[in-house]
């Protein structure tokens, strides 16, 4: 049987249509495909960053911290402080037992008017004795007595002026044993030393303290307190480094707990003295305007600045890699990934901060962005992220 004519041409014309549109569903899946970029965020940049010369980790610490315990040995039977609490100089912290030395005390107060009452005793004799020697030289003048009788007088008051300098010294005596008998009540209770607050509380009431812990099962210190006007950061700074840094030189700190924040400081002092094993120096920073917030061990990251910030360019400001901003149609753009798509937007720019640079306007801070944007990014295209 003959083949129709019209077969021949329509199944070749019916092929080529199936293929068009292969390929064109081809080309539009390609077409539609998101785009793999390089992402970066924008973030808070400080402009001190620019005046970095050089960066330190350290903690902060209280340049005067005391661990507070008591000279006397005894029973803890009183503790008016806790963690945190303010304290001034000469407060009475904590008590310890002081019923032994408290009645010492008294003796040796009672022993204080023995001694003062022998010297009255003493001086009432010496007063007779002197009388007694004023009518022997009277009468001896007058020749009514021999000069054996008078020197017997005369020694008697002689005796009695010695008895008199001898009970004098028995009250020194029994006054310095009562002064000694009052330290030993006086080292019973334990007081802060400074204006501070306290860090921790270390013993409790009926804890045993003794001097240096030397005891088993005692405590030495009670508390341990610092003076939190006087906090500064340890930073170690490699000796390789140290001359780009001195005394005096401004700084800005970072602590990890108050990512937010940062605080103007600058090198008090240099300890003299290299690390041997890790090459370094302690460096102390002070901080210009404590912030109560600030506390002992606090992890800091220290910048030394190779000048003064301005006080108005210390608050942060938005910023974003330099690569990020790229020239579209006379115009500064970045490209702005909202909801898996390129987005172009306009752009002012700042100063450089660093491998930063600063928004003026556009994009807030944690919004995503395109890293090196190609020519061939459109606005509106689908992207990805890269894989790394």
């Amino acid at each position: 049987m003959a083949q129709r004519p019209w077969r021949r041409v329509l199944l070749p014309a019916f092929a080529l249509l199936a293929l068009a549109a292969v390929a064109l569903g081809a080309y539009r899946g390609l077409a539609g495909a998101p785009i793999e970029v390089e992402l970066t965020t924008v973030t808070l940049a400080y402009p001190y960053q620019a005046l970095t010369q050089l960066n330190a980790t350290g903690y902060v610490v209280a340049q005067r911290k005391a661990s507070v315990a008591s000279k006397a040995t005894g029973r803890m039977e009183w503790l008016g402080v806790q963690e945190g609490s303010r304290v001034k100089r000469g407060e009475v912290i904590a008590r310890l037992e002081s019923l032994d030395v408290a009645a010492a005390r008294d003796q040796a107060a009672a022993n204080v008017k023995v001694a003062q009452a022998g010297v009255e005793q003493v001086q009432a004799e010496l007063r007779e004795a002197q009388r007694a020697l004023q009518r022997s030289e009277e009468m001896l003048r007058q020749g009514y007595v021999s000069q054996a009788a008078h020197d017997v007088a005369l020694g008697r008051a002689d005796r009695g002026q010695a008895a008199l300098n001898g009970a004098l010294a028995a009250v020194g005596v029994a006054e310095a044993n009562l002064r000694v008998a009052q330290v030993a009540v006086e080292q019973t209770v334990i007081r802060a030393p400074f204006d501070g607050m306290v860090l921790t509380k270390n013993a409790n009431v009926g804890d045993t303290i003794t001097p240096f812990s030397s005891a088993l099962d005692t405590k030495g210190a009670v508390v341990t307190m610092a003076d939190m006007s006087t906090l500064e950061v340890e930073a170690d700074v490699s000796e390789s480094s140290l001359s780009a840094v001195h005394v005096g030189q401004p700084c800005m700190i970072e602590l990890d707990a108050l990512p937010n924040l940062r605080f103007s400081g600058e090198v008090a002092r240099m300890v003299p003295t290299v690390d041997r094993s890790k090459a370094t120096v302690t460096t102390k920073i002070r901080f210009r305007e404590l912030d109560p917030r600030v506390l002992p061990d606090m992890s800091a990251k220290v910048a030394f600045l190779s000048g003064a910030l301005p006080a108005e360019q210390s608050a942060p400001r938005p910023a974003v890699n330099v690569a990020a901003v790229v020239t579209r149609d006379a115009r500064q753009v970045v490209y702005l990934v909202r909801d898996g798509r390129a987005v172009v937007t306009s752009v002012e720019t700042g100063p450089r901060i660093g491998d930063l640079i600063e928004l003026i306007g556009g994009p807030k801070p944690g919004e995503k962005v395109v890293l090196r944007p190609s020519q061939r990014l459109a606005d509106g295209a689908a992207v990805k992220p890269a894989r790394e």
